[in-house]
């Protein structure tokens, strides 16, 4: 069993709202991320919450027993990730899906296939590539969950990748989704504007 776990507690200071609540194709970038993670073979969803937590939490509606509080949410992505993990302390979990909420523009037939790869591959890390780049959603194997707490708040999750670099899958996708960091507003008008003419 995976758990998915979506960060979603900057403080969106250049997009001026909290990101996890922006409309995007008749949802919010968080309620899309929660909805192609539903997988059977993901059983646990954690919300890490910092920035505007409260108004997320209630506008969303959000189910309390999935939601993380970060307080330390200003010392970067990293804290989320640790809070996210230990969230799970005690639980049985083969790794997490980490799906960062500034790139929402992924599929559930996206996510589907990087499970799968996981399980067949049984490498520790698997992520997605677009032309070469790698993206998100990126799923780490629970025998890493120490040493991401361990690492380096100033390099982060990275630090984890490049000590495990041969152990990496990367699994090619024509989904652009997984390289969109949408994070200001020009980011998201582009994006809009590329959907409608597919």
């Amino acid at each position: 069993m995976l758990a998915a776990v979506i960060l979603s507690a900057g403080a969106s200071t250049r997009m001026g709202s909290p990101k996890a609540l922006i409309l995007y194709r008749d949802s919010t970038f968080l309620q899309h991320l929660i909805e192609v993670t539903r997988h059977p073979m993901i059983g646990v969803t954690r919300i890490v919450l910092g920035a505007g937590a409260e108004t997320i939490r209630t506008v969303a509606k959000l189910d309390p027993s999935i939601v993380v509080l970060n307080p330390q949410w200003e010392q970067g992505q990293l804290s989320s990730i640790c809070a996210g993990v230990r969230s799970m302390e005690g639980m049985d979990t083969d790794g997490m899906v980490l799906c960062p909420v500034d790139h929402p523009l992924v599929s559930a037939h996206l996510v589907g296939d990087l499970v799968d790869r996981f399980y067949e591959s049984k490498k520790p890390i698997v992520l997605p590539t677009y032309r070469g780049r790698r993206g998100h959603p990126a799923i780490f194997s629970a025998s890493l969950y120490g040493e991401l707490l361990a690492a380096p708040a100033d390099k982060g999750a990275r630090t984890v990748v490049w000590a495990h670099a041969a152990d990496v899958l990367e699994v090619p996708t024509e989904e652009e989704g997984v390289v969109l960091n949408i994070n200001d507003p020009d980011t998201l008008k582009r994006a809009i504007e590329q959907d409608k003419k597919k």
